[in-house]
């Protein structure tokens, strides 16, 4: 492991809890690789607390840190500027602090679409109507990048129906509100909640509607095999888990922070898959 120097370069990850994050794994592979005087550090802080602590890190000398759940929509309203990509989303996943200010950016949708290209060869988001579950900081990213793409129809489905709602108008575009998923006719069908991690409640869906040209993936990513992968699975159909979301996500913020390119490659994925349980049993 390179030792740190004075000159080191920090960052972290900011949740509540945070202790599920693969984050500091992910970018201590990268680090150790790369051979970068830097540090990745998992940071846990309570909603109540979190500008605070974000103007702190900036005024330590952090170079910025990524932000998890439950933060991703406070980041935006901390930040002195965002660019587009937390603009459309409204959430910001990704802070960088340079010459005195914050600057937000969400890399989720980023991500999410890298993550399905390389699972899912020759993907198009024109290809049919997408289903998405959830309305908070990643389903923003998702349901935005999604349409920039070229979706034809999305659907939002979640708890709250006026957070849907909400969601939809600030979205525009061919969006509309369900209170179940559409699954007939469904192309993509993603869970952008955090039902099926590991701690949370079960997603309790039954995908025996979706049409088996469906494409199901699941952001959770601890476990790797969530019920809902492992039904889509049972059934045929094509699953994505969240790890590559993840590992694709982190690449703009790790060049940010520390100055070098990365990329996302099969060691790279078996090492941070190595910290994962493999299914919630």
């Amino acid at each position: 492991m390179p030792i740190l120097t004075g000159k080191a370069r920090l960052a972290g990850v900011l949740g509540w809890p945070v202790a599920h994050s693969r984050s500091p794994r992910l970018h201590g592979y990268w680090l150790e690789r790369l051979g970068v005087d830097g540090a990745y550090v998992p940071l846990p802080v309570r909603p109540e607390r979190f500008a605070t602590v974000v103007r702190g890190l900036a005024d330590a000398g952090f170079r910025g840190a990524n932000v998890t759940i439950p933060h991703k929509e406070a980041a935006f309203a901390v930040c002195d500027v965002v660019d587009r990509t937390a603009e459309r989303a409204g959430a910001v996943n990704t802070l960088v602090f340079r010459d005195g200010r914050i600057e937000g950016s969400n890399t989720d949708g980023f991500g999410f679409l890298e993550s399905l290209r390389e699972a899912v060869p020759g993907w198009r988001a024109e290809a049919g109507t997408a289903v998405l579950l959830g309305a908070g900081g990643g389903a923003r990213a998702i349901a935005a990048a999604l349409l920039d793409a070229g979706c034809p129809r999305l659907v939002l489905v979640n708890r709250s129906g006026a957070r849907a709602e909400a969601l939809a108008r600030t979205l525009g575009g061919p969006v509309e509100v369900a209170a179940t998923p559409p699954l007939e006719g469904c192309a993509l069908l993603v869970n952008a909640t955090s039902l099926g991690m590991q701690g949370q409640p079960e997603l309790v869906l039954d995908v025996a509607p979706l049409p088996a040209g469906a494409v199901v993936a699941d952001i959770v990513y601890v476990p790797l095999e969530t019920r809902l992968f492992a039904a889509a699975r049972a059934r045929g159909l094509t699953a994505v888990d969240g790890l590559g979301m993840l590992l694709h996500q982190a690449r703009p913020g790790f060049e940010a922070w520390f100055g070098v390119s990365t990329r996302v490659d099969a060691a790279l994925r078996d090492f941070v898959a190595a910290d994962i349980p493999r299914s919630a049993g």
